[in-house]
């Protein structure tokens, strides 16, 4: 009989594209998993990773196990959910994803709450991008995923996820001290046109919702720097080196040097919750999604 936490592990590794991403995911150490793989292949009698340059590769019989391994780990879900649906607590372990603005202004919070409120559950949390948060939901790998996306940027979400928004989080233009723009009331998006940009790298939420927001505007934003930290873009526009659109959750007080100008009409994007719908009558679901509500709305979520 195949044992479970092997194919846990084998899955995580198909997942996460690697030992070590699937030692992350399951806080393990990368020589566990791959004691785990190798007592599956002698369980299983197959080859399952095989050497690909410094990484590894699932083997064809891998990729189908994984595939069998990811039916078997949601059918012990529904059971766990049916479990704990029955005594009516939240329970057991929940895992929560969220992208780093989110985890940072908004989860240290719900974490608390939920770990007062319910001892018995067992609350963990990823800090990952959107894009990954929504994956690893529908794959399994995460019970609960907070993600965002933006009016011209929306996030899709694969089949089988049930989503609950949390509220809307707007964007603010951040400038130079003594900026041109400093001293406005509200700007107009058609008058950044010869502005340096600072923002996050490309493939990111926020630098595809930049560049498309401002192509409709009518020009190619001329983009100076990239930094992924919200920190270090702040640092960038105090210094003088360009200008930035930042949302408000997570970012903090704005360090000397930089001021926020309303953008008009104002950027805002979309925070929402997202779990599978297998999982939805989990008590779990329900109380981290109630809690990451009221805290949104405390956070100053529209």
């Amino acid at each position: 009989m195949l044992d479970l936490a092997r194919l846990r592990a084998l899955h995580a590794v198909f997942v996460h594209g690697s030992v070590a991403g699937a030692a992350t995911a399951l806080g393990y150490t990368p020589s566990a998993i791959s004691q785990q793989i190798t007592k599956l292949e002698r369980e299983t009698r197959t080859t399952l990773l095989e050497r690909r340059g410094r990484g590894v590769a699932l083997t064809e019989e891998a990729l189908r196990l994984a595939e069998t391994a990811q039916r078997l780990l949601a059918i012990m879900e529904q059971a766990e959910t049916e479990l704990e649906e029955r005594r009516g607590l939240p329970t057991g372990r929940l895992t929560i994803a969220a992208f780093a603005s989110a985890a940072r202004g908004l989860l240290p919070g719900v974490l608390a709450e939920l770990d007062r409120d319910h001892p018995a559950l067992d609350v963990r949390l990823d800090e990952v991008d959107p894009h990954l948060s929504v994956d690893l939901a529908a794959k399994g790998v995460v019970d609960l995923a907070v993600a965002h996306d933006w009016d011209i940027a929306p996030l899709p979400a694969p089949e089988g996820l049930a989503q609950a928004v949390i509220g809307l989080d707007r964007c603010d233009l951040l400038v130079p001290e003594g900026h041109a723009l400093a001293g406005r009331d509200g700007v107009r998006r058609e008058e950044l046109a010869r502005e340096r940009w600072i923002c996050q790298p490309p493939g990111t939420v926020c630098h595809d919702w930049l560049v498309r927001t401002l192509r409709t505007a009518g020009y190619e934003p001329d983009i100076r720097h990239r930094a992924e930290e919200n920190h270090t873009q702040l640092a960038l526009v105090a210094a003088g080196l360009g200008i930035a659109m930042m949302p408000r959750l997570g970012r903090g007080s704005l360090p000397d040097g930089v001021v926020a100008v309303r953008l008009d009409p104002v950027p805002e994007r979309r925070l929402y919750a997202l779990w599978r719908t297998e999982a939805a009558r989990r008590p779990a679901i329900t109380a981290a999604v109630d809690a990451l509500r009221a805290h949104g709305a405390a956070a100053g979520l529209a």
